[in-house]
């Protein structure tokens, strides 16, 4: 069939498969282009198909040289609509990777589930013997635990509401936006999807069924930002997750230093996802950060971000932290000229001069490229096999 955009609300329904590789192909092409670095050579990736987690599986196999097994949970093609992007982007990780001569295997299904650790540890068994890396990268609205208790995430402030300058991405206005107070159930919910609880998990059972090798890195990723989106991230129930987040990675350290492994927070910068599109006030500081970190020639994309974390933070040496043991990877977005740029412009910002004053394309770009659309040498008139 031809694919094409359908963009409702905050989202794309569709996905290009021709476009979702290309992205990956990119992505590859430029993993490639970086200096090879000795690192973990077998690795697990849990949340591997998109964003961050996507782009860490591919600098593990193409800067580390890794076999890399992910976890996922996307939908297939029925025939009648597209997979999720996802889904195609895995498709074409494999493949490339497979033709490349790299182990690459996928588990689609539930990561916060017995079931898919337990598969998880009997294919790392019987391909890997062992993983030295455990990427955890898991991006979910909502969890169900072993006893069919749900957990919804929200994103919302813990104070007071929150309302400051917003841009409608639909018409290019510019609004007050607010964000709700959450209750203590709602950010204890948030906490339970988005927290370190399940990256323990995986830890502690890798490490009982004899699959995690001595001395091995564990990474997880996290978001601070600016103090002006604090009240939606730093401070909000997301803030409050990945608080716990990087308690978590301090107990792993501790109940597994019989193994010396070492679990680590990689505090990444702000990307348009298809979260973050839907959070009020956050879209309008991406398209200005981005304008002036492009303007600098310091923007990063995700493969550049993962491929930074490898050949200078992680495995050049020492690793590289903070004073309190975090990696960051948002060093450059929060240098002091940065954001006194981004705050002169938010200032000034609004419906007249927001197409000068910020990178509304390159905004929309990285939207539509997320699903595949978008590149300019896909043609997207033609039929496509969106079943594979």
């Amino acid at each position: 069939m031809v694919v094409e955009p359908k963009v409702r609300g905050f989202i794309c329904v569709t996905a290009h498969p021709e476009g979702c590789k290309e992205s990956v192909r990119r992505q590859i092409e430029y993993a490639k282009s970086q200096e090879r670095k000795e690192s973990p050579k077998k690795v697990l990736v849990i949340g591997c198909s998109t964003g961050y987690g996507l782009a860490s599986r591919i600098s593990a196999a193409y800067i580390g040289g890794a076999d890399t097994l992910g976890i996922m949970f996307e939908k297939e093609s029925n025939g009648k609509r597209t997979a999720t992007p996802g889904y195609y982007n895995t498709k074409a990780f494999e493949e490339f990777a497979t033709k490349d001569g790299l182990y690459a295997k996928t588990i689609n299904g539930d990561a916060f589930s017995v079931e898919i650790k337990n598969e998880a540890i009997d294919i790392i068994k019987r391909d890997l013997g062992k993983v030295d890396m455990v990427i955890y990268s898991l991006a979910a609205p909502r969890r169900t635990m072993s006893d069919g208790t749900v957990y919804q995430s929200v994103l919302k402030t813990t104070s007071c509401e929150f309302t400051e300058k917003s841009w409608n991405v639909d018409n290019d206005t510019i609004t007050k936006g607010q964000i709700p107070v959450a209750t203590e159930e709602e950010t204890d919910a948030t906490v339970k999807v988005m927290g370190g609880e399940d990256w323990m998990d995986w830890i502690d059972a890798l490490s009982k069924a004899d699959v995690l090798a001595d001395n091995a890195i564990t990474v997880a990723y996290s978001y601070i930002g600016p103090e002006l989106t604090y009240p939606v991230y730093f401070k909000g129930t997301i803030g409050m997750a990945k608080k716990h987040l990087y308690e978590s990675s301090l107990r792993i350290n501790e109940l597994h230093k019989d193994k010396n492994v070492k679990a680590y927070v990689s505090v990444n910068k702000a990307l348009v996802t298809q979260a973050s599109s839907a959070i009020p006030v956050v879209p309008l500081y991406f398209a200005i950060l981005y304008k002036v970190m492009k303007e600098k020639n310091i923007h990063e994309g995700c493969i550049e971000q993962m491929s930074r974390l490898y050949t200078e933070k992680l495995f050049n040496g020492d690793v590289i932290t903070d004073a309190t043991g975090k990696i960051r990877l948002d060093d450059w977005e929060l240098r002091e000229d940065v954001q006194k740029e981004v705050m002169d412009i938010w200032e000034r910002i609004d419906e007249e001069n927001i197409r000068k004053l910020a990178d509304v394309e390159g905004y929309w770009e990285d939207f539509y490229h997320m699903f595949g659309f978008k590149y300019d040498n896909i043609d997207y008139t033609k039929d496509v096999e969106i079943q594979s």
